[in-house]
């Protein structure tokens, strides 16, 4: 079910939400200062492409610098970010097929307010991060 929902999702959003990702990530990385954030765009890029199945965990190595990072960000980018995963969440949500790639633009919304100091892990039970 997860790899049907996953297609279903990189069709209709998936693949131009990681490309917009991949670009940001892109010219983050061309400013030399915002590397870190160019690395956790193009980790919301793959997490983009294929929502279904993983999860957002916190980073155990994450320190001070993430949290500083994050408000920067957040002012940034952060909430225009969660600004558009909630309004595409609302509209996904109005055909019942739709529904829970509605879910999945939701579940997106905290990684793309703070991104630094996270990792996406797999759902499945017995991969190390998650706790059900």
């Amino acid at each position: 079910m997860r790899t049907i929902l996953n297609i279903i999702w990189l069709v209709l959003s998936g693949f131009w939400m990681a490309l917009g990702y991949a670009l940001a990530g892109i010219i983050c990385c061309i400013l030399i200062v915002t590397i870190p954030f160019g690395i956790a765009s193009f980790r919301m890029a793959n997490y983009a492409l294929w929502p279904f199945g993983r999860v957002v965990v916190d980073k155990p190595t994450s320190g001070a610098f993430s949290l500083i990072g994050n408000v920067i960000w957040l002012l940034v980018a952060g909430i225009w970010l969660a600004i558009g995963h909630i309004t595409t969440g609302i509209a996904m949500c109005l055909t019942i097929i739709g529904i829970p790639m509605g879910i999945a633009s939701f579940k997106m919304v905290p990684v793309s307010l703070m991104p630094l100091g996270k990792q996406i892990v797999s759902s499945r039970t017995g991969d190390i991060g998650y706790v059900h």
